[in-house]
């Protein structure tokens, strides 16, 4: 008799095995019943020191919900910026979470960058929203024990870090309130924790744990990891990359401190009167049964196991908790096909495929175990075969077939990025069931049935690209559905000139045969330009040029607006384009934006030609520029170093965060003050004190801070209204600090050597003034400018009134 029928979906790109030190502390899981979800407000804000301990030696299913994906943050690796870097962000934290193998969660909370307190953080996220995100994830996941990272109050540091304090506190009361999000409980019951805590830290000077709190040990030395868990930790962390976040793997006992906040207090163990095991529940023989299965367990011959394990899955199997017996369930059927070895993967060699096309994949499925598995049946996507065929002898079956992506098939993207926001805070979801999932699980998968003894399991593999790296070996990736057009403009931005007609570039590439296309151009609500009869043949690119008239651009009255493009075929309208981003830590990620770029016009002057640009972590303000009509290079170490060459230069920009990124900079600098000296302008963006290549790094000495102004609206007071930089060649006024976006700047100087010239002073609301958003010094015959504002954020959303300010500070020597 066959008992059991289950799915298993593989959420990577390949069904591996687990190793033998894994399948056993998997084993070690399943008598574990305890789950623990740990909550802060951020990628890189948890405690994987901790994380790390509960999955590997306490042995409890634990979760990582961070409400935001980084968004806001700032990038170490590249100019990605937003949804782009919340992207990265999001699958750094699928990294880190593949070491401590804790579970990843997020809400639909989009980080608008720093906020000093819950009060600024909760005019911008919906505490009534992200409380029910969190609540669907508590009910979901069924935590028994919550723990924050951060307090409510100041001394959590960010008013995000704060918020999350007070959002799970909340979630806390209301998961288990049938009267609260009452929707959700279509598709989950409500769930009462039985406690909250704060995890209480020692941060700087910080310190908030104390002796009369709850203690427990962590660090222990994990002989199947080979290191500790503090050492596992700082791995883990390590792949927040895009954050600069190496951490020490530290290895050592070390005590973690909690506090009592909700529910249940806790005196000797996080888990106080929390049933550990399934004795604690009164069904006895499953531990008796998992520990005769742990006593046997031959970690060279894992297989040996699996007649144990599926009585176990029997027993299982009758379990009267739904929402326990299937996550169990689930747990042991990724157990079992460990055991047996067992590896499949569906492959093609084409990275991208169209909804409607077909392509050419192979299956290949291997077990090594001695008990042979039997793969009775494939289901293709568009047809199903019977197979009756043993897997066995540690031998590859390999089954080629063309399947054909249905035509219904959309393209490949982050759900959260589908469609544009509710808000600046808060994402739009086209699935309420999606909150909380770090992303969708593959829609298009090849159903394998197999029978391992007398059980059968329904094992889905995705559809994948598979290619042969010269450097790094096998690569196996999700296969990305693209539509059949994408269209993007060349250009982020464009500047109209009084009296003249501008020419706009459209990039046009085809995935497929269009016939009779219709390409539109608006700007705002105007329709502006119209072609139609367009024919575009299958894997071409065209670029469209098309010429605004004068005329046209004079009706136009506002000086920043937002140009589009659509393109139309016979069945379908295209108005996206694909953004690919590529890292080596990372697989490739693939989203869609709108086809729109800024159209600028206006009092808008630079006297200066040509820059030299000097790379920190990554910016878009050199494409800017070049938009803007100017000649821009990157600066090479030998450019830097050449006075003849510098000379031939009208101002020197350095990227963000040069200091930081750029070690050589402490050998360039002697070159860049004698520059500045002879006549030339350095302008200088924001850096950090982190990791700093060298401390004195303007003409004359000042000290960065950690202050900042992340009202984007402060008031900006002029210091030296008849400044040149402040007057030449633009006239800047309170209106150029109108519509910046996320902030103001960073980081701002607080100490500077008397010859410093302070521009601006601006505050947050109830804070004290701060002069060191812009400082500049004369040297020599030349201008030098340190500016922490944000115009690596401004510049490419269009703001004008920052392009003049920044086109003030290039053309100082002139």
């Amino acid at each position: 008799m066959l008992i059991g029928f289950w799915s298993f979906y593989c959420t990577a790109q390949q069904l591996r095995p687990s190793k033998s030190s894994e399948i056993y502390r998997e084993i070690k899981t399943l008598k574990h019943l305890p789950k623990v979800l740990y909550l802060a407000a951020h990628p890189d804000d948890e405690n994987t020191g901790l994380l790390s301990w509960l999955i590997n030696d306490q042995n409890v299913e634990t979760g990582y919900l961070s409400l935001t994906r980084g968004d806001g943050g700032q990038n170490l690796l590249g100019a990605e910026q937003g949804a782009a870097l919340g992207l990265i962000r999001t699958h750094e934290l699928l990294e880190a979470r593949k070491l401590d193998g804790a579970t990843q969660f997020f809400t639909r909370a989009i980080d608008f960058g720093f906020s000093k307190n819950t009060t600024d953080t909760f005019k911008q996220w919906d505490a009534d929203s992200i409380t029910a995100d969190v609540v669907w994830v508590i009910r979901k996941f069924r935590p028994d024990v919550i723990i924050c990272r951060f307090p409510p109050t100041a001394a959590a540091g960010h008013g995000q870090h704060a918020a999350s304090a007070v959002v799970a506190e909340k979630a806390f009361a209301a998961a288990a309130d049938k009267n609260m999000f009452p929707a959700q409980l279509k598709y989950v019951n409500v769930w009462q924790p039985k406690r909250l805590l704060w995890n209480t830290f020692r941060f700087g000077a910080v310190n908030t744990t104390a002796e009369n709190q709850l203690k427990v040990n962590v660090g222990q030395y994990d002989a199947q990891l080979g290191m500790g868990y503090g050492e596992l930790a700082g791995l883990s962390r390590s792949l927040h990359k895009s954050q600069g976040a190496g951490t020490q793997s530290v290895a050592g006992l070390r005590t973690e401190y909690f506090t009592h906040v909700a529910g249940q207090p806790a005196k000797e163990s996080l888990f106080d009167k929390i049933p550990l095991n399934w004795s604690d529940k009164g069904i006895g023989d499953i531990d008796e049964l998992i520990d005769i299965i742990l006593l046997s367990f031959d970690y060279n011959h894992p297989d040996k196991s699996l007649h144990g394990l599926l009585m176990l899955r029997k027993k299982l199997m009758e379990i009267q908790d739904v929402n326990l017996r299937k996550d169990k369930m689930t747990a042991i059927d990724q157990i079992i096909l460990s055991c047996t070895g067992f590896m499949g993967e569906v492959v093609t060699s084409q990275a991208e495929a169209v909804a409607g096309n077909s392509y050419n994949f192979r299956l290949n499925v291997i077990s090594r175990s001695s008990d042979p598995v039997i793969l009775e049946q494939v289901n293709w996507i568009n047809q199903t075969d019977v197979i009756n065929k043993r897997i066995a002898g540690d031998s590859l079956i390999t089954l080629e077939r063309k399947i054909q992506i249905p035509a219904v098939a959309t393209p490949t993207e982050p759900y959260w990025l589908s469609a544009p926001a509710k808000n600046a805070a808060t994402f739009s979801v086209p699935n309420d069931t999606l909150v909380g999932m770090p992303e969708r699980a593959p829609a298009l998968n090849v159903a394998l049935i197999l029978k391992i003894g007398s059980d059968r399991f329904t094992v889905q593999l995705p559809l994948s690209f598979k290619k042969l790296d010269p450097v790094k070996g096998d690569v196996v990736e999700q296969l990305r559905i693209i539509p059949a057009m994408d269209l993007s403009f060349t250009e982020p931005v464009y500047f109209a000139k009084e009296k003249e007609g501008l020419t706009v570039s459209l990039r046009l590439k085809a995935n497929k045969n269009i016939n009779y296309g219709k390409l539109s151009f608006k700007i705002g609500n105007t329709v502006v330009k119209t072609f139609t009869g367009i024919n575009l043949a299958e894997n071409t690119v065209t670029v469209k040029d098309f010429l605004i008239a004068a005329e046209d651009l004079t009706k136009i009255k506002t000086s920043q607006n937002k140009a589009e493009a659509i393109f139309s075929s016979e069945t379908n309208e295209f108005s996206k384009g694909q953004v690919l981003i590529q890292y080596p830590h990372l697989p490739s990620l693939q989203y869609f934006v709108p086809a729109t770029t800024w159209l600028l016009k206006g009092d808008i002057k630079v006297l200066a030609k040509r820059i030299g640009y000097i790379q920190g972590a990554g910016d878009l303000i050199p494409e800017f520029l070049r938009q803007a009509g100017l000649q821009v290079d990157v600066l090479s170490e030998a450019d830097i170093l050449s006075p003849a060459k510098l000379a031939g230069y009208d101002a020197i920009v350095t990227g963000v965060r040069v200091i930081n990124t750029e070690k050589r900079i402490r050998n360039w600098q002697g070159a860049l003050n004698a520059y500045v000296e002879n006549g030339g302008t350095v302008v200088m963006q924001y850096n950090t004190t982190q990791d700093m290549a060298l401390q004195n790094f303007g003409v004359y000495p000042f000290d960065i801070g950690g202050k900042r102004v992340t009202e984007e609206h402060a008031a900006v007071k002029f210091l030296i209204p008849d400044h040149k930089l402040l007057n030449y060649p633009n006239k800047i006024t309170a209106d150029d600090f109108k519509d910046w976006v996320q902030e103001r700047g960073a980081y701002f100087p607080d100490q500077w050597d008397s010859k410093y010239e302070a521009l601006f002073e601006m505050n947050d609301t109830g804070e004290e003034p701060l002069k060191g958003s812009t400082l500049y010094a004369k040297y020599g015959k030349g201008n030098f400018i340190y500016s922490p504002l944000a115009f690596f954020r401004q510049l490419p959303a269009g703001n004008i009134g920052a392009a003049r300010l920044f086109f003030n500070f290039i053309s100082a020597g002139k």
